[in-house]
């Protein structure tokens, strides 16, 4: 991406503008520390000041280690430089669930924001005893107590807990800053997890090296289902140190180095029984369509079939979402250790490290106090990859040879077995009163669950392997009626979720889960109906708007974009230009976001370019603005990147898109201009930013496509091929 200095991107911040993530789906009004009520469970303050932060969340490269020490920085009144956070290591810090959903800063906002304030609370009431006085004649900054009245009596936090323990809980009761006193949240501020990043030191999980660790490779079946008939270890004979490690269809196997290792894998003649589960890639969607569901109806307002009927126009469509990568830019990595006791530790980049705990205890069968995780970042994510199945893989190989393992995955692996973002239909149809107003809508997805993080042994690569069984299908569905309902005001509605138990391919979360998917479909049916009332696409979504919140992103973006200017044409004949916009609130509970795109579009070739993206965001309070746009210059970049070329493709019996080649990405050189304007609001609490972006860019350049050309794109990639037979079709 270019450097801010030189981009034409304008990054405008505007002012005051007047449990478990992933299975709750819910907002924290005021939520409270988990697992824990003590303050030494979140903090510790050591005699020379520095103040150590203890988190269940952990950093995914979102900023998220920054805000946390903004945050609690903020409520005890100590300098930045003076944080340090620890994260995710089940032996030190709170059980905080998933680091999932956009909702870190907001679980932040009511956990670690409260223990600070309780800590300061308690810090007060001994530099009153220390120095005389109530606590209210006190002064603190930079972690120094001093009185008013005599600002050379002083005492820091180091003193005076000289090393101990608070011994408090943290009561929820404890004063909280007022924002108007904020003096870091609300400011950027630099990352913390930069400077090891720059000077090489082992940030991430791969660069972890351990006394006596060996390297290992676990080797694959050709296909889900397939069962290991014989195995002939012969050529391993001339690879020095190599060991095979069977447990049933699993294996794997070990040396000094890794180039030893990959050679070893490679060298293995393996016999297996193939199955052939898969359908076929061109007839996926009727697949889908036609599978038994579970239905739940998600909302239900006024009487949709009789104004339906009534509507003076009537339009609808069917809209496909494909399966997707994660497509992090390197390969999962864990590394894992047996301890002298016979317990096991990991280090491994999963974003749930105490719900894999359990999952690892329940395959190695032991109790969950003997398994411990300590989280170190990976190279992306953005939902379940491969980290948490990597992670089990080196459990039972360490455990197998007795010295510790690191276990990485090839290109081919992770592109083959992390669990993909499901593939999904969706139908929707709205109806128009004679004045072009929206009377009715209904809307139909069909989709599995997006929520399968691990929790037992079969939940993970190496346990289906070792036990060769599948999960039984859980029941519980998730994730894909995110942002079904849409948010516009509409007298007639109604929404089905179609829960399909056992899709085609492993599946679980990807960022945003259904909300990208099913915003495409809405978004997109906006549009359409739109065109039919001869209404402007903008103005069209504001008259059926009535958040004043939902109207202020809309219109700041087109604004911003400056809609209401017509694009210049392009001077080559066979390019067009067109603009879109899409807007939503992310799962209608949390941030509001809109975006426009403006594309060009060879109407020979069929090729796409996104030449600028515009995004107006509210995630109310702002704790820090310069982390707030990396989130959305992400989201947009891949969003962009999934709505252009990505789609994994498989044959009868397994995934045949194993390199970059079969999976392309967005290139530096298709990185659109990407202009930011956030609607700040210090009244409000903060929710995240991690996710929302994602949700309009996809359907904003399918508007665009459509505004530029005419032609219709309803399936996700638009790549050449499709975007030719949309303009024949139009």
């Amino acid at each position: 991406m270019p450097d801010k200095t030189d981009s034409p991107r304008s990054n405008v911040t505007v002012g005051s503008a007047g449990i478990d993530a992933e299975t709750a789906g819910t907002r924290w009004p005021t939520p409270q520390p988990m697992e824990t009520t003590q303050i030494d469970d979140w903090l510790t303050i050591a005699p020379d000041g520095l103040v150590t932060i203890f988190s269940g969340k952990v950093e995914l490269g979102t900023g998220v280690r920054t805000a946390l020490a903004q945050v609690v920085a903020e409520e005890l009144d100590v300098a930045l430089a003076s944080v340090r956070v620890v994260m995710g290591d089940t032996a030190r810090t709170p059980n905080e669930g998933y680091t999932a959903g956009s909702k870190s800063v907001a679980t932040i906002w009511g956990s670690a924001r409260y223990a600070a304030a309780a800590a300061r609370q308690e810090l007060l009431a001994l530099a009153a005893q220390r120095l005389g006085g109530a606590p209210a004649d006190l002064l603190v900054a930079d972690g120094v107590v001093s009185l008013r009245a005599d600002p050379q009596r002083r005492v820091t936090y180091g003193e005076l807990l000289a090393g101990g323990r608070f011994g408090r809980p943290v009561s929820g009761r404890a004063p909280l800053k007022p924002a108007s006193a904020y003096q870091l949240i609300g400011a950027s501020a630099g990352r913390l997890d930069l400077a090891d990043k720059f000077s090489g030191a082992a940030s991430y999980v791969h660069d972890l090296r351990l006394p006596g660790m060996l390297h290992a490779r676990v080797v694959r079946p050709p296909s889900p289902g397939a069962i290991l008939r014989a195995l002939d270890d012969a050529a391993l004979r001339d690879i020095p140190s190599a060991q095979v490690v069977r447990l049933g269809n699993f294996v794997g196997v070990v040396a000094e180095r890794e180039e030893q290792a990959i050679r070893a894998a490679q060298a293995l003649r393996l016999t297996w029984d193939v199955a052939a589960p898969l359908p076929a890639q061109a007839t996926l969607y009727a697949t889908l369509r036609a599978q038994p569901t579970t239905d739940e109806v998600t909302l239900e307002r006024g009487a949709v079939a009789k104004a339906l009927a009534g509507a003076a126009t009537v339009v609808s469509a069917s809209y496909h979402q494909p399966y997707q990568a994660h497509a992090s830019l390197g390969p999962s990595c864990a590394v894992a250790r047996c301890e002298d006791d016979g317990s096991v530790s990991v280090w491994c980049s999963s974003q749930g490290v105490f719900p894999l705990r359990g999952a690892l205890a329940d395959l190695l069968e032991l109790p969950t106090e003997r398994v411990r995780l300590i989280f170190m970042e990976g190279s992306g994510c953005y939902g379940q990859n491969g980290a948490d199945d990597v992670a089990a893989d080196a459990a039972l190989l360490a455990r197998a040879v007795g010295r510790p393992v690191r276990m990485q995955w090839s290109r081919a692996d992770e592109f083959a077995w992390e669990p993909k973002s499901p593939a999904m239909v969706m139908e929707a149809r709205g109806g128009l009163d004679a004045h072009g107003n929206i009377v009715a809508w209904e809307y139909g997805v069909w989709t599995p669950s997006h929520a399968n993080r691990p929790r037992r042994a079969l939940d993970l690569l190496a346990g289906q392997l070792l036990h060769d069984a599948l999960p039984p299908p859980s029941g519980f569905f998730f994730g894909g009626q995110r942002n079904a309902p849409n948010d516009y005001t509409i007298p007639h509605a109604r929404v089905t979720v179609h829960w399909l138990a056992r899709p085609p391919l492993r599946v679980s979360s990807m960022r945003s889960l259904g909300g990208a998917a099913n915003t495409f479909a809405n978004e997109s049916l906006m549009d359409e109906l739109a065109l039919a009332a001869g209404a402007d696409p903008v103005e069209f979504r504001l008259r059926h708007l009535d958040d004043p919140r939902a109207r202020d992103v809309v219109q700041a973006v087109a604004r911003t974009a400056r809609w209401d200017d017509p694009l210049a044409p392009s001077a080559a004949a066979n390019l067009k230009v067109g603009r879109g916009v899409a807007f939503a609130r992310y799962e209608n509970t949390e941030a509001y976001v809109a975006a426009v795109a403006e594309v060009a579009v060879d109407v020979a070739s069929g090729a796409v370019r996104v030449r600028r993206v515009v995004v107006a965001h509210d995630c109310g309070l702002i704790v820090n603005p310069d982390g707030v746009r990396n989130q959305i210059e992400g989201n947009v970049l891949q969003a962009t990147s999934r709505a252009l070329k990505e789609e994994v493709c498989f044959d009868s019996t397994h995934i045949t898109s194993l390199d970059w080649q079969g999976y392309p990405i967005l290139k530096f050189s298709e990185v659109p201009d990407v202009e930011i304007v956030l609607l700040n609001r210090p009244d409000q609490p903060p929710v995240g930013a991690g996710e929302p972006a994602t949700v309009v860019t996809a359907p904003a350049i399918a508007n665009a496509i459509a505004n530029a050309t005419g032609a219709r794109l309803r399936e996700i990639p638009f790549t050449p091929t499709r975007v030719r037979a949309a303009l024949a079709g139009a």
